[in-house]
């Protein structure tokens, strides 16, 4: 059983004694520690209103059962918008006015796990400082419940999926006639999440009449492991090699990641997603660009390629909106699939993603593997080293920053070591106990060797 709590939220696995899982004791009080939070930040005049949405996981009705219970007690009324993906819930918050939002999901974790992610009243995450006063206020158990003519009510609203739907329509840059005329079939996977809903029902008001949908069950069964990396993928990629669609989305669990697979069944490789994305806004609409440390070059290059300029954040969806609102990005996201596209939303938006690159790919007349062949080409290897009590993680990063003082370092997250032809980004996870080590060059063997020539260096320093 494992509990991880940050500023991002709590995720736990469900089951076990309170505090060695997602129990429901732990459920309550750092939902009683959130809504004790937005009750000392709201503004006079506004609602005690908190949206909750969830994924199609096992543990989702039990979790959302207690948080909606658990905000009406704390004296909050909750719009419960039911099965819902993360970006559906970003925009129902600021569409109802809401002071913030619980997102009721583990996103790429498996089914055992489940989380709650935390929205201030914009529909973004909390920021850093705002997540660790929760985490402070839930430790100290700082909340008490309301009295009985105090308590709040719930309101189901079931609309939000299709509004969502109707907002990504009316982007400017969303060409549903040439996607319609097109005539393109389309094939999801879904993971058994809520995927399964809002995808097809996109692609149909998109003008897609030809849909294979795999694994759009919505049972929080998942068919394979959720995270939409290619190991996980051989089911799409053995059904698009048979030819019967010419692209392939894959989003996990929640629908704020975006991975897709090529005509051939290859995968476009979903760091390619933001590329192909940005490249089409940013022939429309010049502008800065933002991704985060770990996310491909490529970005950059594109972004260069129309005359304008890219920034590197943080790793986290909330330090990409944060730079990116601070450059004024047309487009940013991260390298895992996650489209953030302001026109719509700051928020890392699935849906958005597959109507834009339907556009691209539509007026491109070309197939999604000619379009891959047109974009720079690299290579990123993603390996980890797994923690241990005696492993003093500041005192290795502060080493290999050391070690290659010589080269362009970042340190605002983790090190990032920039060669002139490849990088490498050493990090701790917030949300598994790792050091993730990214390593980017135009070759996935030579990638592969710089991670493996970082560890060795690790390994010096650890045996020191």
């Amino acid at each position: 059983m494992a509990l991880i709590k940050s500023i991002s939220g709590i995720r736990g696995t469900i089951g076990g004694a309170p505090a060695e899982g997602l129990s429901p004791v732990d459920i309550v009080k750092f939902t009683a520690a959130y809504a004790t939070f937005i009750a000392s930040s709201l503004e006079a005049g506004q609602k005690k209103l908190i949206v909750v949405g969830r994924d199609a996981r096992i543990s989702g009705p039990m979790v959302s059962q207690i948080v909606v219970s658990t905000l009406c007690a704390m004296g909050f009324d909750v719009v419960n918008i039911g099965l819902a993906s993360t970006p559906t819930t970003e925009i129902a918050v600021v569409e109802e006015k809401a002071a913030g939002g619980i997102i009721i999901t583990a996103s790429h974790n498996p089914k055992q796990w489940n989380a709650l992610k935390l929205l201030n009243s914009t529909g973004e995450f909390l920021n850093d400082a705002q997540g660790k006063e929760v985490l402070r206020i839930a430790e100290s158990e700082g909340f008490t419940f309301a009295e009985v003519d105090d308590l709040g009510h719930e309101y189901v609203n079931n609309t939000y999926n299709m509004r969502h739907i109707e907002q990504v329509l009316a982007l400017d840059l969303v060409d549903v006639d040439a996607i319609r005329k097109a005539n393109f079939t389309v094939a999801v996977d879904a993971v058994n999440s809520v995927g399964g809903v809002v995808i097809p029902q996109l692609l149909r008001a998109l003008g897609v009449k030809n849909i294979v949908e795999l694994n759009c069950d919505p049972s929080g069964h998942f068919a394979h492991t959720p995270e939409p990396i290619p190991e996980n993928l051989t089911g799409i990629s053995d059904l698009m090699r048979s030819g019967v669609a010419n692209v392939g989305f894959v989003v996990d669990p929640d629908v704020d990641r975006l991975a897709i697979v090529m005509e051939n069944g290859e995968m476009f490789v979903e760091e390619y997603t933001l590329v192909a994305v940005a490249d089409y806004i940013l022939a429309h609409t010049p502008g800065s660009t933002v991704s985060n440390l770990s996310s491909s070059r490529a970005l950059r290059d594109v972004t260069e390629a129309h005359g304008c300029t890219y920034s590197a954040a943080a790793v986290g969806e909330v330090n990409v909106v944060t730079e990116m609102k601070r450059t004024g990005a047309v487009i940013g996201g991260e390298g895992n699939g996650g489209v953030i596209y302001p026109a719509a939303h700051y928020g890392r938006d699935a849906l958005v993603g597959v109507a834009l690159f339907l556009t691209l790919l539509a007026k491109s007349g070309k197939t999604v593997s000619e379009l891959k062949a047109g974009y720079p080409q690299y290579a990123i290897a993603k390996n980890k080293i797994q923690l241990t009590p005696d492993i003093d993680v500041d005192a290795i990063l502060v080493a290999i920053k050391e070690r290659y003082a010589s080269e362009k370092v970042t340190d605002i997250d983790g090190v990032k070591i920039d060669f002139a032809d490849s990088w490498v980004h050493l990090r701790k996870s917030n949300t598994e106990p790792i050091i993730r080590i990214y390593s980017e060059a135009h070759t996935m063997t030579e990638a592969d060797r710089l991670a493996d020539d970082i560890k060795k260096v690790v390994a010096e320093i650890t045996q020191k």
